[in-house]
């Protein structure tokens, strides 16, 4: 099973961002990461689960390990309700980042992939590398 590791940061909310992934498949690492000058926390978060799934083999067995329940819970839960009600929330407003939710459903959607929730900022070294290398990405672009 290929382990991925993600995170997205932001200066400010909206405000210049990054997003961060560590991919583990076997002995092999990669890291990706990459920057937005004009986002949210939550578009990082989105976006580096999307990169990252994107630059696996379609029908690869994944685990996804994020410390962003927007991310987890959106994926796992709310996104089915989403589609049944054409990406629109349980109160008839239109779904926040549909475009990135749709995005990442499809990649979702032909790979197999399990979710984990960590504790962000407590020492997971996965996890504070992926923070580390989005704040590296912002302190290159800013």
């Amino acid at each position: 099973m290929i382990e991925v590791y993600t995170d997205g940061a932001c200066r400010g909310n909206p405000g210049p961002g990054a997003w961060a992934a560590v991919i583990r498949d076997g002995g092999e690492s990669r890291e990706l990461s990459g920057f937005d000058s004009d986002t949210t926390n939550n578009r990082m978060e989105l976006t580096a689960a999307i990169e990252a799934l994107a630059s696996l083999s379609v029908g690869a067995e994944v685990r996804v390990v994020s410390d962003s329940r927007y991310v987890i819970d959106g994926i796992t839960k709310w996104v089915i309700g989403w589609k049944k009600r054409n990406w629109r929330k349980s109160d008839g407003k239109p779904v926040l980042n549909q475009e990135l939710w749709q995005r990442l459903d499809g990649e979702v959607a032909i790979r197999k992939v399990s979710w984990q929730w960590v504790e962000g900022h407590t020492g997971h070294p996965e996890n504070e590398r992926c923070d580390e290398l989005a704040n590296l990405e912002m302190d290159r672009n800013l």
